[in-house]
């Protein structure tokens, strides 16, 4: 099974006036930590809320210094269980990004992307114009090793 895990990281920042130079500067600093290994791992700023339903801004700022929250997502392939894929998901992101602390907000099966699968069926079974300009099917492997060996 395969699955998409996505992590909520909350990361300092510091020398910053506003909150978009903050998130600007986290996503640097979070993906120069993340590169080259990770650089698979989705990386946007996470929208949050007010206990009374307002829209937050996903940083905060004062003193020059900044918190940022960030979502962190990335697919792991092959795990056994759901809680396994964020066991893997935390540990590969989080032992890069030391000292930044970590909380799974969704870990769901992920999806096949239906026009890849159709990509690979329909070269599968392609059919290949002949010499004479007709198009027949690919010989299996068996007809062209007899073909060589005549």
């Amino acid at each position: 099974m395969d699955c998409r895990v996505v992590l909520e990281a909350a990361v300092p920042v510091y020398d910053v006036v506003t909150p978009d130079a903050a998130v600007g500067a986290a996503i640097s600093k979070v993906g120069k930590q993340l590169n080259p290994d990770l650089s698979y791992v989705d990386i946007e700023p996470r929208s949050r809320r007010s206990p009374r339903g307002a829209e937050l801004p996903p940083a905060t700022v004062a003193a020059g210094e900044g918190l940022v929250a960030l979502e962190l997502g990335m697919t792991v392939y092959d795990v056994e269980s759901e809680d396994h894929a964020v066991r893997i998901a935390r540990s590969e992101i989080g032992s890069r990004l030391e000292g930044i602390p970590l909380e799974c907000l969704s870990c769901e099966p992920a999806e096949e992307d239906e026009s890849e699968t159709a990509d690979v069926d329909s070269t599968e079974d392609a059919e290949q114009p002949d010499d004479d300009g007709e198009e027949t099917l690919l010989p299996e492997f068996e007809e062209m090793v007899e073909q060589h060996r005549e």
